[in-house]
């Protein structure tokens, strides 16, 4: 299987939408909807594979597993999240080596300071010095070994030092030759639109979160001011929680005696939506063609 790049999902699509895929499933649904890229995030693939926060508990080997998963369910383009590169720049090469051979078509690396990781981008702590986040994107940027792969440099440092610095450090990178980058951590409209008027790339990213402080725009109202890319890093990971919370507690209720759960009334539609996307019919057509029973006459060589 050849993926596409994710430059070419970004020339089809603008700006490009890319759903957080939390595991393999996850991946293939967003695929099955019709989007042409997703995004794979520390955040949700380390809640939904491991049930722990996002504060710098995952290594490498940690994400390429996840990513391996969701890579082999696929066949659409997608970028995945690098951290701090997990170390020096001998890891961020290694980071980007391995990530290449999974199939990875964009890479996000961040400053924000792995020792004092938060979860989210308004609670961030400290971000490293301008020259360490540099000598990591570089060293990204000598590693690729495919033109396409994307570098994008993310920066923390609104929450810390403030969406002048933010800008200032987004600037750097693109000076590196960075394909794109990330301010996160946006609170107010208008800090999109200043970004999307300061910044200039083939992938300006920005961020959408349901609640809290991050305003709730629209894709078309992002691209109009400059952006490219736009993300939903929570949406996936946190409807499906709720909805799992919500069957789990009418099941214990039900369990109980206190309630009674109803049989899903759309239960051959949501089957069939899951065997769809688990492909199953392809393998009952293999078990079919080749597996026990299916008597095929034997070859001169086999029969010697």
């Amino acid at each position: 299987m050849t993926r596409p790049t994710l430059r070419a999902a970004l020339a089809r699509e603008s700006p490009l939408v890319t759903p957080l895929a939390h595991d393999a499933l996850s991946a293939r649904l967003i695929e099955r909807a019709g989007f042409g890229a997703f995004a794979i995030g520390g955040s949700a693939m380390l809640a939904a594979r491991h049930a722990l926060p996002d504060v710098g508990l995952i290594g490498l080997a940690d994400m390429a597993a996840g990513i391996r998963d969701i890579a082999a369910a696929t066949a659409i383009p997608f970028l995945a999240d690098g951290d701090d590169g997990y170390g020096d720049v001998k890891s961020v090469t290694r980071l980007v080596e391995t990530y290449e051979s999974l199939g990875v078509g964009g890479i996000l690396i961040e400053d924000q300071q792995r020792e004092r990781k938060q979860q989210r981008a308004e609670s961030a702590q400290g971000v490293v010095d301008a020259a360490t986040i540099g000598q990591k994107l570089r060293a990204a940027l000598a590693a690729r070994g495919n033109p396409d792969t994307m570098i994008i440099g993310r920066t923390d440092a609104y929450g810390v030092l403030g969406l002048d610095a933010a800008l200032q450090r987004a600037d750097m990178f693109l000076s590196l030759g960075v394909d794109g980058v990330f301010v996160a951590g946006l609170k107010r409209r208008e800090e999109f639109e200043q970004v999307g008027a300061t910044l200039r790339g083939p992938f300006l990213s920005a961020a959408m979160f349901e609640g809290g402080d991050t305003p709730w725009l629209t894709p078309a109202a992002l691209a109009k001011m400059g952006f490219t890319h736009v993300s939903f890093p929570a949406t996936v990971l946190f409807r499906a929680a709720v909805a799992m919370h919500s069957v789990l507690a009418e099941l214990r209720a039900h369990s109980e005696g206190r309630a009674a759960l109803q049989p899903l009334a759309e239960f051959a539609q949501v089957r069939e939506l899951v065997d769809d996307a688990l492909h199953l019919a392809r393998w009952k057509r293999i078990e079919t063609e080749y597996g026990p029973g299916r008597s095929q006459p034997l070859s001169a060589g086999a029969r010697e």
